[in-house]
């Protein structure tokens, strides 16, 4: 299967660590139940490439963005903050303000843990509509669904509320074990390539709706 179409193509921008899995799961099978494809720096194991080289093909790849700034807490180690996040947005929106007539097009969805918190820790993007997931999954998935459905209902395509997505979910959830056994995938070891293809395959048995019903 070829890579997907910039116009489908949304870059995730999130912590890549066992403490938010749950979220990012969640955010990847809403992005792919909303008719688009989820990218991220996860999905090239290439050693001979530049982590930035990597992010950057990304980011010029793909027309949306979800970026979570919710992480924000010093390192245990290290005893300072993440940066990549807030970072990897820059990028994004240079992109948008710089970029060709189609990076001009692109799109952005900034999530936080509260509204209006990222003003302690990056007032720059004031002005910018953030969103807030409380670190919830099933609030992260009705918000990422609006946003996408915000432009897909200009295409005249129905997507189900948020609420059936998350049900779509955890269904999903509960016969994981059976299409990693029908894949010959072992769940304990599942990176972000057999994620994507495991939700590909159980949305192709699970269709919601045809992907051009008009309202």
């Amino acid at each position: 299967m070829g890579p997907a179409p910039y116009s489908r193509s949304v870059f995730l921008n999130c912590p890549f660590d066992p403490s938010y899995d749950s979220l990012l799961h969640a955010l990847v099978f809403t992005v792919h139940d909303c008719g688009h494809v989820a990218r991220c720096a996860l999905e090239i194991d290439d050693s001979s490439v530049a982590r930035m080289t990597k992010i950057l093909q990304l980011i010029e790849e793909c027309q949306y963005g979800i970026h979570d700034l919710s992480r924000t807490e010093p390192d245990p180690v290290h005893s300072l903050p993440r940066f990549n996040m807030p970072l990897e947005l820059g990028l994004f929106l240079a992109a948008k303000r710089f970029g060709s007539r189609r990076q001009r097009e692109k799109r952005c969805l900034i999530f936080d843990r509260e509204k209006y918190r990222y003003q302690k820790f990056c007032s720059d993007i004031a002005g910018q509509d953030v969103r807030a997931h409380g670190a919830q999954v099933r609030s992260a998935m009705i918000e990422v669904r609006n946003w996408l459905n915000g432009f897909l209902k200009k295409e005249g395509i129905l997507v189900p509320s948020g609420s059936i997505v998350h049900e779509r979910y955890e269904r999903f959830l509960v016969q994981l074990p059976e299409w990693c056994e029908r894949l010959n995938l072992d769940r304990d070891e599942l990176d972000f390539n057999d994620r994507t293809t495991l939700i590909a395959e159980w949305l192709k048995e699970n269709s919601r709706v045809p992907p051009s019903a008009t309202r």
